[in-house]
């Protein structure tokens, strides 16, 4: 009902009345003050509402130049030659710019959810998590120096500047990090890498079933086992496990004990299960991303070994090789 229908709306409500008042004149005196009332009291609703509606319009202006502003600044981020990524507090990467993504020869896209320390020198890992795992008491500007190993390219020093960025309880929110290459000449570092580019393939036609319901870590154990010949099959819950089961024939199992939609326990439960019944049996290993998990838990449950996501990616291919029967150098 617009502004115009209530005015005459009430007009016809007071000549009804009038047409209906009696002796009572005190009695309908007071209806009239009473809708006389409810009519002021819709004028100022009507006022308020135009108000709110310029405070709207302000506020859509206001977000449409914050939108400006970011898109600016993004681009500007994007398009920058110095190569800049940020973290979490534990090296996931959140955002990269095109120039890291050049550097690495990726992707941009395949970037995002992906651990640096995938892109860092196996020998330089253990320092650089050690780094890592000491910048709670430290959040400062740090300078850091390091070997990348990008995708099909030679390894090359970098340095990398790292602005810790922590909230008002000293906690970190995410590191910031520039990232300059301080040599791109293969022969400076060939020696210190020379072992991890050329893969041993003594593990060729192995086969690993690795069950992780973070898409990231699938990824990473992938990314640890295949060079050395191993064939990997990755599925993200309990259920396809045991669906791959039968159709891949994984020689090792490779699982996370703490997923949603069904844990690793009940996971190596069930297949133990079914192999007392088929008289089978594929050696398991047992992953945790949280220090304080059982070890003698996980081995009572059923699995054969128990292994932190944040040790060495030789350790998962040692313990790999071990569970098969293998060696891995």
């Amino acid at each position: 009902m617009n502004d115009e229908s209530f005015r005459l709306y009430f007009q016809v409500v007071q000549q009804q009345i009038a047409a209906l008042q009696n002796n009572e004149a005190d009695a309908w005196e007071e209806v009239n003050a009473a809708i006389e009332d409810l009519y002021v009291a819709y004028e100022q609703m009507q006022t308020n509402l135009e108000a709110a509606e310029v405070f709207e319009e302000e506020l859509i202006q206001q977000n449409e130049q914050l939108a400006e502003s970011f898109h600016y600044f993004y681009d500007l981020y994007q398009s920058s030659p110095i190569a800049s990524l940020v973290t979490d507090a534990n090296g996931l990467i959140l955002e990269g710019n095109l120039a890291i993504a050049r550097l690495l020869n990726v992707p941009h896209t395949y970037l995002i959810g992906k651990p640096l320390a995938v892109y860092i020198a196996e020998s330089d890992r253990p320092n650089f998590r050690t780094k890592l795992n000491q910048l709670s008491q430290r959040c400062a500007l740090q300078s850091w120096q390091t070997t990348f190993c990008p995708r099909e390219g030679n390894p090359f020093a970098v340095e990398l500047q790292i602005d810790v960025a922590c909230n008002a309880s000293g906690e970190i929110e995410n590191l910031r990090i520039g990232v300059f290459a301080l040599d791109r000449s293969p022969q400076i570092v060939a020696q210190k890498v020379e072992a991890e580019i050329k893969m041993p393939r003594s593990l060729d036609g192995l086969r690993v079933l690795v069950v992780d319901d973070e898409a990231d870590v699938r990824e990473f154990i992938t990314a640890i086992l295949e060079p050395y010949g191993i064939g990997v099959r990755a599925v993200a819950s309990a259920t396809a496990a045991l669906e791959e089961l039968e159709r891949f024939r994984p020689d090792v199992l490779v699982s996370d004990i703490r997923m949603a939609g069904g844990d690793g326990y009940r996971l190596i439960q069930q297949i133990r299960a079914l192999e007392a019944e088929q008289g089978t049996h594929i050696p398991a290993a047992a992953i945790t991303a949280h220090l304080d998990e059982d070890r003698e838990k996980a081995l009572n449950a059923g699995f054969e070994a128990h292994l932190h996501k944040l040790a060495q990616p030789i350790e998962l291919v040692q313990m790999v090789a071990q569970l098969a029967g293998r060696t891995a150098s």
